[in-house]
């Protein structure tokens, strides 16, 4: 049965007007410049128990998120969402510090360049680099975040790299056309996300990229080659037509993916504080720690 929280969750997303927000390519984009000319903040807050520590990498500034009794453990790189135009928010700095906590891994969390400015081809293989640097052996990411966590997990194949340890997708965004036609069957029952202003928000991030490149829409790219995925997608969130996709293109191709579906839940609710989310945050723990 699901929980008091995940029912009032819709209400409450509802009442934020994000919906009303993406149903008009202009509203999108009139959000998206006024994020640009008044920026919100990115920093984390203080948490007791977990640990924030602030460098740099290609000029972007990195966090790295860790628990402060925990002895170094696997290192993951998170990407956050936002439809790639919106700064990383307060809820993702929650859902890290949970899950650094429970898990025992370190996150290293890179504050990207956002859309227009930050665009597929320039951010994807930046952030592959951090990987390589880094030390890190699994990837996370969630809605547009996941979307770039499949991207850079392909890139990193098509390097040399060996394959991650894990690649965990949360809500993601993979294929930015918006043209599956169970969109327009989800849509009505989504309180989050449209297809207009999603459209609107990924050309702005794809620039001179096709609608198909795998580098936006990873749907298109090759899986072969990946270590396992693990993806949630809730059937009240219009991305869950992407993350079906997936799951049957992972099946053709043999790649190892456990598929996490919240029957009524809306968009990105493993990171959102409700039961669902608890549960979600301990099947990627055991996720990351394989």
């Amino acid at each position: 049965m699901a929980s008091l929280l995940s029912r009032l969750a819709p209400l409450v997303i509802t009442l934020r007007g994000s919906k009303r927000q993406f149903r008009s390519a202009e509203r999108t984009l009139a959000a998206v410049r006024r994020a640009r000319e008044h920026p919100h903040p990115f920093e984390p807050r203080p948490r007791r128990g977990v640990d924030f520590d602030r460098s740099e990498f290609a000029g972007w500034p990195v966090f790295t998120v860790r628990a402060t009794d925990s002895p170094a453990g696997r290192r993951a790189v998170y990407l956050h969402g936002g439809v790639y135009s919106f700064e990383i928010d307060p809820v993702h700095w929650t859902f890290l510090a949970k899950l650094a906590s429970e898990s025992g891994a370190e996150f290293v969390v890179p504050i990207m360049p956002l859309a227009p400015l930050g665009t597929a081809s320039t951010v994807v293989p930046v952030v592959a680099d951090l990987i390589e640097s880094s030390g890190a052996t699994a990837v996370l990411g969630d809605s547009s975040g996941g979307g770039m966590a499949l991207a850079v997990a392909q890139v990193l194949r098509d390097r040399g790299a060996s394959p991650l340890s894990a690649t965990v997708l949360i809500a993601p965004w993979l294929d930015i056309s918006g043209s599956d036609p169970r969109l327009a069957e989800i849509e009505p029952s989504d309180p989050w996300l449209a297809v207009p202003g999603t459209r609107a928000a990924g050309a702005l991030y794809r620039a001179e990229l096709p609608v198909d490149d795998p580098l936006v829409s990873p749907i298109h790219g090759v899986l072969r080659g990946l270590g396992p995925i693990t993806m949630f997608s809730g059937t009240r969130d219009i991305l869950n037509a992407d993350a079906h996709r997936l799951v049957a293109r992972a099946a053709e191709e043999g790649i190892p993916l456990d598929f996490h579906e919240g029957v009524g839940m809306i968009h990105n609710y493993p990171i959102l504080p409700m039961p669902e989310g608890d549960a979600a945050r301990a099947v990627i723990a055991r996720a990351l720690a394989m």
